[in-house]
């Protein structure tokens, strides 16, 4: 058997609509490397795990009873990985034909780089933000409320002054597209399994500098990325609008906590109640219904609430 050069890793949940359109993408973008392809059917109840099985034999599949969460999920595959680099890839992003060769030749030519994303865009090809600073309490406050520009030396996580066209060094990449040499994921592993949904790269990533490697982004291929297919297939999920906020809201105080401590989540509860207090407060000047306003409160009554769920975040609630 030939040398794998790239072990993929695809977390499906309730996605089959899509598979078909990831995997031709897939063998398109292959060109002359061996791939190595791991689908981790996360309890789909959409009868992804049997169209894989009859249309694709050659994928590797790992079927979940129940959804584990995106991180385990992914931790899942590391057992199996053969090849000399790992590609973490969503079912709703679509490589480009040159995309995979380009990006292995980039982390060859680029020794000290762990971690490489590239150009997201959308359907519409509108181009989405790719290129990241780390969260903190303040800065995420400053995104809240859109009072950021009277604290222009602050980085925001989404720099408003962001090339899509220049390659090089951020903070984090998302993990739609998150390709690595296996050696570093045999040296950092993947991800933490508290993290249930989201923040999980962010994490992963901020453990990649601390062990003095880099991460960056490279602007010259481009995926498609439609973003939110897994979270909107289920309706549990999605009820009312409650839910994603929710599991959004875990993940930022696990995050807060893991690297910032007690004093960081701390000011993160204060400045994001500061924040919706102030953004309330707007939305009733305004004449809004208070019905907006009464979201704003909602969110604080989540944070607190979770906080203690989670043991003062330190703990996932699921």
């Amino acid at each position: 058997m030939s040398a794998v050069d790239v072990s993929i890793v695809v977390v499906n949940y309730n996605t089959a609509r899509l598979l078909d359109e990831m995997f031709a993408a897939i063998n398109a973008t292959a060109d002359d490397l061996v791939l190595q392809t791991i689908v981790v059917d996360n309890g789909s109840r959409d009868g992804s795990a049997e169209f894989i099985r009859s249309h694709y034999p050659n994928v590797e599949l790992i079927e979940n009873s129940v959804n584990v969460g995106f991180g385990r999920a992914n931790n899942q595959a590391i057992p199996l990985l053969r090849g000399r680099y790992v590609l973490l890839l969503n079912t709703d992003a679509f490589v480009a034909s040159d995309t995979l060769t380009r990006t292995v030749a980039y982390l060859g030519d680029h020794p000290e780089c762990a971690v490489v994303g590239v150009r997201l865009v959308g359907r519409d090809g509108e181009v989405q933000p790719a290129r990241r600073y780390f969260p903190t309490p303040f800065n995420v406050f400053l995104m809240k409320t859109g009072l950021s520009r009277f604290f222009p030396g602050v980085r925001l996580i989404d720099p408003d002054d962001w090339d899509a066209f220049v390659s090089g060094p951020c903070d984090w990449v998302p993990g739609c597209y998150y390709l690595m040499p296996r050696s570093v994921v045999d040296r950092l592993g993947l991800f933490d399994p508290r993290f249930f949904l989201y923040y999980e790269e962010v994490d992963h990533c901020r453990r990649v500098r601390q062990a003095g490697l880099v991460v960056h982004y490279y602007a010259d291929t481009t995926v498609v990325h439609i973003g939110g297919e897994s979270a909107r297939s289920d309706s549990s999920i999605t009820a009312a609008g409650r839910q994603i906020p929710a599991l959004q809201v875990e993940s930022e105080l696990l995050y807060m906590r893991k690297h910032y401590g007690l004093p960081g989540v701390l000011g993160l509860l204060a400045l994001s109640s500061l924040g919706d207090a102030w953004l309330a407060f707007k939305s009733i000047l305004r004449g809004r219904e208070l019905a907006g306003a009464a979201l704003h409160w909602r969110h604080v009554a989540t944070m607190f609430s979770l906080f203690w769920r989670t043991a003062c975040a330190t703990r996932p609630t699921r």
